[in-house]
């Protein structure tokens, strides 16, 4: 398995390729979850590229992109057994040259949540996003449902500029407490990281109160508040109860609800989400 970092050597590889391409976006120090994503293309397409790519312009000034943790030779490794072909590890200068200029974005979605705590963070995903789908062409693209937002968006912004893949979206991996994998658990201590369960128990009660019938989301968010007012090391950032598509918030269920948070466990802020009225089995069934 080769490890490129030129679109020139990039271009050169998927003109060499027959039958279909699936693309894995990462920003490397894989876990779990991205391999899932990996097995998953390899299983659907005859030839796999996963991008490592730590990308500087979704991070804002106060944000960890410099010690974002990176270990390309581990990733590739664990690429490598996982059966993709090929590892796209473009540099900085590759992707932004000198007076770079041209952003994608998405306008009405990108504006709540994530993107109300952090403004300027959907600009640099769409936009890196949109760089990898023209410079792999693949045939489908594989997203996992952890940041629910960031899926969204990329789906709008497939649909709105045509691009011609199909995006194919993964379940949360977990671990068997529940804890939903992330890069960011690297930065948990033993202390924090038992405190991190409380976001899969407050999904997990969100889950049980609409499987037992509940539909107005003021109660459900209510009881997901109480989970979390019993464990003084979690500081909730925001709760969430919204149309899964549209991200607008939601009074009463109807049929399907996205239940997303982002919570700090120290100095480390974490996210997860399920969708209420669609089966979550990694959820629903892990040990506790």
């Amino acid at each position: 398995m080769d490890i490129i970092n030129t679109l020139e050597d990039l271009r050169a590889a998927r003109k060499n390729m027959t039958g279909s391409v699936g693309l894995v976006p990462t920003m490397g120090f894989l876990h779990a979850g991205h391999i899932s994503l990996v097995k998953r293309a390899v299983s659907e397409c005859e030839n796999v590229i996963v991008s490592v790519f730590v990308n500087p312009t979704q991070f804002s000034p106060t944000e960890d992109f410099a010690s974002y943790p990176r270990d390309l030779e581990r990733d590739a490794a664990l690429v490598q057994e996982a059966g993709a072909n090929l590892v796209w590890a473009p540099t900085d200068q590759v992707m932004y040259p000198s007076e770079y200029q041209t952003y994608v974005s998405v306008e009405e979605i990108t504006k709540v949540l994530e993107g109300a705590m952090r403004p300027t963070h959907f600009r640099g995903v769409t936009t890196v996003v949109a760089k990898l789908f023209n410079a792999v062409r693949p045939d489908k693209a594989y997203f996992g449902q952890k940041d629910a937002q960031q899926v969204a968006v990329l789906s709008r912004m497939v649909r709105d500029l045509n691009f011609d893949l199909e995006m194919v979206i993964c379940p949360i991996v977990r671990e068997k407490d529940g804890l939903a994998l992330s890069s960011r658990n690297t930065y948990l201590d033993k202390s924090e990281r038992q405190s991190a369960l409380v976001l899969s128990r407050s999904l997990r009660k969100a889950r049980t109160a609409f499987l037992s019938g509940e539909r107005e989301t003021e109660k459900i968010r209510k009881s997901m508040e109480e989970v979390f007012a019993a464990e003084p090391a979690a500081r909730v950032q925001y709760i969430s109860i919204a149309d899964p598509s549209s991200l607008k918030e939601i009074e009463r269920i109807e049929s399907q609800a996205l239940v997303s948070m982002a919570v700090y466990v120290g100095k480390t802020r974490l996210i997860d989400n399920t969708i209420l009225g669609m089966a979550d089995p990694n959820l629903d069934g892990f040990d506790h």
